[in-house]
């Protein structure tokens, strides 16, 4: 269950929601009797507060450790657990302030409570430290806790990744963050360890996915989303599991075991995330998309002059959030001094990743030898290309597929094509105009017909 704390009537009329309130702690333990009366094994709650302008343990000069405890030990003799969301941030930071990192945030708030919580209280860490996008470093708070129980959040649904509307298998990103190393212990601590409670010998854990299971027949609105939800429950259950494995069970459980079947879904959705990143926001440069709208269209301006912090810094010169200890927001320390390692060098850090800690400009020299503004202008070009060939694969599958859902998908992957040249367009042509550079191949710059809500492919 979850629940809203944003106002102090939610405890019974009483005028004040400061969690060492005694009457408060009554007030709850009465409540928690009451739901396990009526549901003798129900699980527990799950706690957002001090979020996106909601209220919480802070508007009383409390911590977040105060808040969940207090519900927690109105929880704990009937076994239950709270689940309290490490999504907590300031969205009025000054974005003229180049300190100001939203992505500290979490790491900030609950790394000096480490060990203050119940031992029924799990904390709730998103698995990057912004908001679900579509490449993101692993949040260092999941490192940082060697007494909290903590599970990771992953999103089923696909807020920042084409809302279902576009072809996104999402497993390998979840893959890729199961098994990135923090380091925590200065060993082997993969994030598959930590979430499970191993590192440090913490008896609860987990994974928790948000997912947006509707009315529609095929549940998320797309045939092929679903393999999402599938893979988020093999993972959770086996964090082994290669993403091929899964999206090759998916496909025969969902479409039988045609081999010419299997071989093309299997390898469109292996390679969709990568597609999809290529043409809307490559190289860590976090969302390039309507942040203060629909988190659907490009809009990259939305993301600059405000205080919700998702910023790329781009500008005339260069692009990127500088978060380095050196001279940046200093985000990159809270990591283990390996990790530290591999992202505060920009020499070493990885290209997928270098628009996230650092503002380079756009003649800089990636690791592949292309600059910075070419390779934009290429992936959001070869993206697009590879959106296109989805439509004609699947084509090809006419006949191996009942008319219904070979109709269905087929339509959805002619959309995204349409879209996938939207988003290239506006992303390469506001490149061009930030920077100046022009495109080698002779491809950005020239007015087109094309805008956001021109689907037409």
């Amino acid at each position: 269950m979850a629940i809203d704390l944003s106002s102090p009537k939610a405890v019974g009329g009483l005028n004040t929601f400061d969690p060492l309130d005694p009457r408060v702690a009554e007030w709850w333990r009465r409540r928690a009797d009451e739901i396990y009366r009526l549901v003798p094994d129900f699980g527990g709650f799950v706690m957002k507060a001090d979020s996106e302008g909601r209220a919480g343990p802070a508007s009383y000069g409390r911590t977040a450790a105060d808040a969940a405890n207090v519900i927690a030990r109105a929880v704990k003799p009937h076994s239950g657990v709270l689940f309290y969301r490490a999504f907590v941030y300031d969205h009025h930071l000054d974005w003229r302030n180049l300190k100001a990192d939203r992505a500290r945030a979490a790491f900030d708030v609950f790394h000096p409570l480490d060990g203050q919580f119940d031992d029924n209280v799990i904390l709730q860490i998103k698995y990057g430290p912004i908001d679900f996008q579509v490449r993101e470093p692993v949040s260092p708070l999941l490192g940082g806790l060697r007494s909290t129980n903590e599970a990771l959040e992953l999103q089923i649904t696909q807020e920042y990744t084409g809302q279902q509307r576009h072809l996104c298998f999402l497993v390998p990103m979840w893959k890729e963050i199961l098994d990135f190393d923090l380091h925590a212990d200065h060993g082997d601590t993969p994030v598959r360890d930590l979430i499970a409670g191993k590192t440090f010998r913490r008896p609860l854990g987990g994974v928790v996915g948000v997912a947006n299971v509707g009315m529609d027949s095929d549940w998320l609105g797309n045939p092929l989303a679903l393999a999402n939800l599938y893979g988020f429950g093999r993972l959770a259950w086996d964090p082994q599991l290669s993403p091929a494995t899964i999206v090759d069970e998916w496909t025969r459980l969902t479409f039988g075991g045609d081999p010419t079947v299997v071989q093309i879904i299997t390898q469109m959705q292996l390679n969709s995330w990568h597609t999809y990143e290529s043409y809307t926001g490559p190289l860590g440069v976090g969302t390039l998309t309507n942040i203060l709208g629909n988190h659907y269209d490009p809009g990259p301006e939305s993301s600059e002059g405000n205080g919700w912090g998702q910023w790329h810094r781009a500008d005339h010169q260069g692009i990127g959030m500088d978060r380095t200890v050196a001279s940046g927001t200093g985000f990159i320390g809270q990591y283990s001094p390996e990790v530290q390692a591999l992202y505060e060098n920009v020499a070493r850090c990885p290209d997928y990743l270098l628009l996230f800690f650092h503002h380079v400009p756009y003649s800089h020299v990636l690791q592949g030898g292309k600059s910075l503004i070419q390779f934009l202008y290429d992936s959001h070009f070869e993206g697009a290309e590879r959106a296109q060939g989805y439509a004609t694969e699947w084509a090809s599958l006419k006949g191996h597929i009942d008319d219904d859902r070979y109709e269905g998908v087929l339509a959805r992957l002619q959309y995204q094509a349409g879209e996938a040249i939207v988003w290239r367009d506006a992303i390469c042509n506001w490149l061009f105009r930030l920077s100046g550079i022009p495109d080698q191949k002779g491809r950005v710059g020239f007015e087109s017909n094309r805008k956001v809500g021109d689907r037409k492919n």
